[in-house]
């Protein structure tokens, strides 16, 4: 058991200052006061929350684990992530995904991978697919590797709008969108076409044709990227105010390009009145961050970072976002539109997923299935292959 006595818990609401009680890996037991029975009660760690914030873990659902990239050629394959990376930057759990190479990156890495993350300690799901259509899959189809594969909740991450894909027709998406819905619906999942949207001219185009001329609900179809330049971003305004849900990347950082920045992206959604449970925000961590010239040619690499996340909640509550409204696309947002139903909060019953903030909104302790993880800063429980130098 673990007591977590006295921080201040936002779950993502602002619940006052009170003690957390776990046992396992569940919350069972909140309240202002939990007194242990004996202070050399040895089946109970108390840790001190004093001047502590208490939050949900963070939920990214957009992560390359087995790495991605490869625009650029052999060299510009991005190497996978390790443990600590999630843990020391607050993350419980996290959706794997392949990205451009669906050649020499394929789903039986990234199950495996997945699989391997979770027994060293935090929660993973993927995402069944790659850019081109017809996409990978581990079994005959998408909708079967839904169904009967535990860890995959949808497909993604089909490429709309760029030249890396494979320019999928409008029937191409219905389909794919029947699929995830049906697969969704069979196995008790999110069932979402999750789609990586480039900087093409068609924008979010095909996203409009599609919710408009189909059956297929808002709630299965979750674009991002859609802050990487203005005419996108205005369209994902209007997609939302149509009941669309959008995924910002916290990984897109301006650099005097037309990309949106991250906080400001969730600031001017929320003065246009955009819910924040419409919003989700993901790092693209692990994948490559190319850029292009306006030929196509690759002129610029880069690699995503788990650490975004964490920077970019920083930045909000900076400018003024008040922290539980900017916590929400991190962890109830996503854990409602995932059906990830006993995540995204601090409540009792939910999976003891809490990282505990200092007043510059780092993470100081980390707790994920009600495992320790980090502690005062450092990584207590390391990956299988990973060494910490202090």
């Amino acid at each position: 058991m673990l007591l977590i006595k006295s921080p201040s818990i936002y779950s993502p609401d602002y619940m006052g200052k009170k003690s957390i009680l776990i046992s396992s890996d569940k919350i069972i037991y909140i309240s202002g006061e939990i007194a242990v029975p004996d202070k050399n009660f040895p089946e109970v760690e108390v840790i001190d929350g004093e001047g502590l914030t208490a939050i949900p873990g963070i939920i990214d659902l957009h992560v390359h684990i087995i790495g991605g990239g490869g625009e650029g050629g052999y060299t510009t394959r991005t190497p996978e992530l390790n443990l600590t990376a999630f843990t020391l930057n607050g993350i419980t759990t996290c959706v794997g995904l392949l990205g451009t190479d669906g050649t020499t990156r394929n789903m039986a890495n990234l199950i495996a991978k997945a699989r391997s993350l979770e027994i060293e300690g935090i929660t993973t799901y993927t995402w069944t697919g790659c850019y081109q259509v017809p996409t990978r899959t581990l079994t005959d189809s998408p909708r079967t590797d839904i169904v009967l594969i535990d860890k995959v909740i949808g497909i993604g991450e089909i490429a709309i709008s760029d030249h890396r894909g494979s320019h999928p027709s409008e029937r191409d998406l219905i389909h794919l969108a029947s699929e995830a819905r049906v697969g969704g619906m069979l196995s008790g999942k999110c069932g979402i076409l999750h789609m990586h949207v480039g900087d093409g001219k068609a924008g979010l185009n095909p996203l409009f044709d599609l919710t408009r001329n189909t059956e297929i609900p808002h709630e299965n179809l979750l674009p991002t990227h859609i802050n990487r330049n203005s005419m996108l971003f205005k369209q994902s305004i209007e997609y939302a105010r149509e009941g669309g849900f959008i995924d910002i990347t916290t990984g897109i950082k301006p650099e005097g390009d037309d990309a949106i920045h991250p906080v400001e992206a969730y600031k001017t959604m929320l003065n246009e009145g955009i819910s924040p449970y419409n919003i989700t925000m993901s790092s693209d961590a692990g994948g490559s961050m190319p850029i292009f010239d306006e030929k196509g040619k690759l002129i610029k690499m880069g690699i995503g970072l788990p650490k975004t996340n964490i920077e970019i909640l920083q930045g909000c509550v900076e400018t003024g976002i008040p922290l539980e409204i900017a916590l929400i696309p991190f962890t109830s947002s996503p854990a409602k539109l995932l059906k990830f139903h006993s995540k995204g909060k601090v409540a009792e019953g939910f999976d003891a997923d809490i990282v505990l903030l200092d007043k510059n909104i780092k993470p100081h302790t980390v707790i994920s299935k009600g495992r320790v993880m980090v502690k005062n800063y450092k990584p207590v429980v390391l990956g299988t292959f990973e060494s910490y130098e202090s």
